[in-house]
């Protein structure tokens, strides 16, 4: 049997693990090892599939990834996306769809200090959503606005989605979350424009809230301050020089705990419980990793992703349509895979392609964190719509994808931006002198 029949084999057996709904990280490890074993037999396979786990456990860059969890989870539990919710409902008021782009804005901050799509999504579904509600918004669209919203905790840094694509690909991570800022924070300003959008076709739907004065204004935006502290701690201590990535994220995390403690916000119950979940979530997103891991040593055993940018390169394909190809794919997988597993499966076989086309591994991080985005609130399986469903049973998913609808929209202008201007990923990068 060929080296290259093997190798489709084990894709093949990968997929329908998937669609049997074997969990990923098993699906992952065990095509990866029969793969490996049909190559190089099964003592050999054997000893990757022990190897691979210790290697990563003891990788000093995969430590980031808890930290971060753990700043996220106590976040969510000291009251910091209310009281951010309200600074950006205050600088927002009086506009038409004040509290829709409240919620964006704020969502695009508390994703700098969370860094998961889910958890956002899930934060602010609890704050935001009753109180547009409450002020005649359509429930679809409010519900639509938190789930396309808590996607820009995926791109906007410390992102956690970001820091395992930097393993995965080994690039610098402070150079990645460099190179996401000004692409985050202009999806942020294309969902606004999204809203302003859906706001002048349906006034009707997007109520326009009293405005609020200076005072009230100003009072609102004190309570960010807990949020500023974090950003410059996990954020711009990298890019000051104060701290390595996995020191950012151990003073950041250790921070949000004095806050939460300090304030009153967060009890010893609530420490406990944030420490579990970062326990959980850190376990099941290393299974993952390691799974993936197994998975792709049997796919540079087969030497596929060479010889498939081999075949691109002879076949004469243009960049756009090569690029065209690997957004469909991302698109499609994401409809039924979460986003730390499509990067993990992806990474090593898309890569090449897109390097050999001109595009840099920095560039196409961005790009598949913003295709992953897109997963986040496409149907059948968007994950953030089914956690907005979850808590709130009355609005029935098929009206919550059709409040993303003005959402994706943008998602696919930024897209569009990226692949037309690759500049404006690399820009803030070499004004740092990365």
């Amino acid at each position: 049997m060929s080296v290259a029949l093997i190798g489709t084999l084990g894709v093949v057996l990968l997929l329908v693990l998937i669609f049997l709904r074997v969990p990923i990280a098993i699906a992952l490890a065990t095509s990866g090892l029969i793969g490996y074993a049909a190559l190089d037999g099964w003592n050999t396979a054997l000893k990757m599939f022990g190897t691979v786990p210790f290697q990563l456990a003891s990788a000093y860059s995969l430590s980031v990834v808890p930290l971060f969890i753990l700043m996220g989870a106590v976040a969510s539990r000291a009251n910091m996306a209310s009281e951010l919710f309200q600074a950006a409902n205050g600088l927002f008021s009086g506009v038409r769809g004040a509290l829709a782009n409240a919620t964006i804005g704020s969502c695009a901050l508390f994703g700098s200090i969370c860094g998961s799509s889910i958890a956002t999504a899930a934060t602010f579904s609890r704050v935001a959503i009753p109180e547009m509600e409450r002020h005649g918004y359509d429930p679809a669209f409010a519900a639509g606005a938190v789930a396309s919203a808590g996607t820009l905790g995926v791109l906007i840094p410390p992102s956690v989605l970001i820091a395992i694509y930097a393993i995965v690909a080994e690039e610098s991570l402070p150079k990645l979350y460099a190179a996401a800022f000004v692409p985050g924070f202009l999806l942020a300003g294309l969902y606004v424009l999204a809203v302003f959008a859906f706001a002048w076709r349906r006034p009707e739907a997007v109520p326009r809230v009293p405005s609020m004065t200076l005072g009230e204004r100003l009072r609102s935006a004190i309570g960010m301050w807990k949020i500023v502290i974090l950003s410059v701690l996990a954020v711009f201590g990298i890019y000051l020089g104060w701290f390595s990535p996995t020191e950012a994220a151990a003073v950041a995390a250790f921070a949000a705990i004095l806050i939460a403690f300090g304030t009153g916000a967060m009890g010893w119950r609530g420490l406990v419980d944030a420490l579990l979940e970062t326990a959980y979530t850190t376990a099941a997103v290393f299974f993952i990793v390691v799974g993936a891991f197994i998975f792709a040593r049997f796919i540079v055993l087969t030497q596929f992703p060479p010889l498939l940018a081999g075949w691109v390169q002879q076949a004469g394909l243009s960049p756009a349509i090569i690029l065209l190809a690997v957004a469909a794919l991302y698109f499609l997988l994401g409809t039924f895979l979460d986003e730390v597993s499509t990067i993990l499966i992806t990474v090593p076989v898309t890569l090449p392609l897109v390097l050999g086309i001109g595009y840099d591994a920095v560039w196409f991080g961005i790009f598949v964190t913003v295709m992953c985005t897109i997963g986040l609130i496409s149907p059948p399986t968007g994950m953030t719509v089914f956690v907005i469903q979850a808590q709130h049973p009355e609005i029935p998913v098929k009206r919550i994808y059709a409040g993303t609808l003005p959402f994706l929209v943008a998602d696919f202008v930024l897209v569009g931006i990226l692949i037309a201007a690759p500049q404006l990923v690399s820009w803030l990068p070499k004004l740092l002198k990365m």
